[in-house]
């Protein structure tokens, strides 16, 4: 039957598999919206474009099948810009539909008018427009197979307002599958003839594409074949945090020994992610070590310095393979002591214990004595990630926004699931709390969680609106120091005594989830937290824990905490 070209762009959708698009509506893609009305895709109205283009991102990391996102024209558009430029550094799969000037307006400075091509150019997989109507269906798909296929990112899709109504006969397409290869033999052999000749390989594990065991297949193989296993930077929910091979995450806030252990390997073998700038510690760490790329991308985009293997394969389709090859092929004369003492320097860097026996070696932050005598009077972050960790027992999914409030949680909260983090990889702030709410309406069976600090939430925390209009119910610990805390001690450390710019004025944010409809409750002492994190757990629908600390408590920097 003849349709719009608006509608034909949902049936689209809907063949593909999407059961959500986040959008902040538009006059300029009114017929999309209209095809929605009718349709079994849920429309989650979103109260900024950036906060919908995270939405769309976590669900495309958690799930990977592409997140989707709609927004108008012109300031629209560029408020969704953030999200465009995290799912490319991410390597995430989203598609972002933005609605155009008529065709017969291009070119006049219209209303609203911008060049799609020209803002998202640089930072997209592939920026289209839909001209013709009878192309829409095809190009949509074309589109959602694009985010996905090689390595993962953003796609743009433009939406002229006049196409849109226009009618077509065109078949909606089915999905396209892109390939997945599975290593060849001769590829595989050659890798673990690789790890049983070293003296001290190690896996770095990180990336998207880790939902279902394929993280534990691989952990369970690099124990039996005496291989440690890093994680990437906000990409180590790739493997469970247990067992002998676990040797912790790389990046910012990990432990110099940690650290330390990966610079040593004298073999490197990268899973889902590079040897890239926060992972290497930019481009200082683990650059003389012979060196296996196991990715999609041919083409290596973010990986620094050498390859002497490279192997097109996903994480799934890697780890299957190699899991069913015989670990103690790869051991060679190699014991255990060198992945023992990397799993245990991780082990004593993760384990639950009172920050205020950390903060003592304050450094660059002030003080020692100062900032140990303010986690004694305030809430000890240590003991307060330790109890959300005992609570979570390694099974929620955990949002994160920027900055150094997440540091706690990122070092004492484990992951036991896949697909149970979502973080920005490209630092940009306002992620935690958007993310949380696609997690918890994606998952509607799993606890989400957002942790981030006071300057982080506010840049997105109006999605708490989105999800008790949408049944959403996740739990927002915000960390209040009043500061940009990451470039205060960035301050201190370049400029010391000089804090410039960085300060903030907050409101209580607990009252302000409870003005929502929400459960809010303020956290000022460390005895506070534990009953308070009970009761934002039982609480039905979204909650938030305020936690409000001195503004002179900072993670230690990580050359005092590896120890």
């Amino acid at each position: 039957m003849p349709q719009s070209a608006g509608h034909l762009i949902v049936r689209t959708l809907e063949t593909h598999g999407v059961s959500r698009v986040y959008a902040v509506p538009g006059e300029s893609y009114l017929d999309v919206l209209d095809g929605l009305h009718d349709s079994s895709i849920e429309t989650v109205v979103c109260r900024h474009e950036g906060g919908a283009g995270f939405m769309a991102l976590a669900e495309g990391r958690l799930t990977g099948r592409p997140g989707v996102a709609m927004v108008t024209r012109g300031p629209g558009a560029a408020n969704a810009m953030i999200a465009i430029h995290t799912a490319w550094q991410d390597a995430t799969p989203l598609v972002l539909f933005v609605g155009l000037v008529p065709v017969a307006d291009r070119e006049r400075e219209a209303f609203q008018e911008f060049s799609l091509s020209g803002w998202f150019g640089s930072n997209a997989k592939r920026v289209m427009t839909i001209d013709d109507a009878d192309r829409a269906g095809e190009l949509v798909a074309e589109a959602m197979r694009i985010a996905a296929a090689g390595r993962p990112g953003p796609v743009v899709v433009g939406l002229p307002e006049d196409v849109l109504v226009h009618r077509t006969d065109a078949a909606t397409p089915a999905p396209v599958a892109s390939p997945r290869p599975v290593p060849a033999p001769a590829e595989l052999a050659a890798l673990v003839a690789r790890i049983a000749g070293a003296e001290r390989p190690a896996i770095v594990a990180g990336g998207d594409g880790w939902h279902a065991g394929e993280g534990r297949a691989l952990l369970d193989w690099a124990e039996a074949a005496g291989v440690p296993v890093f994680c990437d930077w906000r990409a180590y929910d790739a493997v469970p945090h247990a067992g002998g091979a676990w040797a912790g995450w790389l990046g910012y806030g990990r432990a110099d020994a940690v650290a330390a252990g990966y610079a040593e390997a004298d073999l490197l073998v990268f899973v889902g992610c590079s040897r890239s700038d926060v992972l290497s510690d930019g481009y200082t760490l683990g650059f003389d070590a012979e060196t296996v790329l196991v990715s999609l991308d041919p083409e290596a985009v973010q990986h620094a310095g050498r390859i002497d293997q490279q192997i097109l394969s996903a994480p799934a389709e890697f780890s299957t393979a190699l899991a069913a090859t015989d670990p103690t092929a790869a051991r060679g004369s190699r014991g255990d002591a060198w992945m023992r003492g990397r799993a245990a320097a991780q082990q004593r860097f993760a384990a639950h214990r009172s920050d205020a026996s950390v903060a003592g070696g304050a450094g660059d932050h002030g003080d020692a004595a100062a900032v140990a005598e303010a986690v004694a009077a305030g809430v000890d972050l240590g003991v307060a990630f330790g109890e959300l960790d005992a609570r979570l027992d390694g099974r929620a999914v955990l949002t994160f926004g920027a900055g150094n409030a997440t540091i706690w949680a990122h070092r004492f909260v484990r992951h036991l699931d896949p697909a149970s983090l979502v973080g920005a990889r490209n630092g940009a702030m306002g992620l935690a709390v958007p993310a949380a709410v696609a997690a918890s309406l994606a998952f509607p069976d799993r606890r989400a969680v957002a942790v981030c600090g006071d300057g982080d939430f506010l840049m997105n925390g109006q999605e708490i609106a989105t999800a008790i209009a949408h049944g959403g119910s996740p739990l927002v610990i915000v960390v209040d120091n009043g500061i940009y805390g990451t470039i205060v001690q960035h301050q201190e450390h370049h400029y010391p005594g000089r804090p410039s710019g960085t300060r903030m004025a907050n409101p209580d944010f607990a009252a302000w989830m409870r003005s929502f409809g929400g459960h809010g409750e303020l956290v000022e002492r460390t005895g506070e937290f534990a009953g308070a994190l009970d009761r934002a757990l039982a609480a039905d629908g979204p909650a938030l824990i305020h936690v409000r600390i001195d503004s002179r408590v900072m993670p230690p920097a990580s050359a005092e905490i590896a120890a």
